[in-house]
C-alpha cells in the first residue's frame, strides 16, 4: 500500500479506483486490482 500526499493522482490510476474515509483517514481502494490501494493520513 502507497502512503501519499495527494490521494487525487492515484484515483485516476484505474477506473475502479475510489476514495474513502475511515477512522479520520483517506484510502484509495480498488476491489479489481488491489495494488492500487493507498491511504493518506
Amino acid at each position: 500500500m502507497k502512503v501519499a500526499n495527494s490521494l487525487r493522482s492515484l484515483k485516476t490510476r484505474h477506473r475502479d479506483c475510489q476514495v474513502v474515509r475511515r477512522k479520520g483517514r483517506v484510502y484509495v481502494i480498488n476491489k479489481t486490482d488491489p495494488r492500487f490501494k493507498a491511504k493518506q493520513g
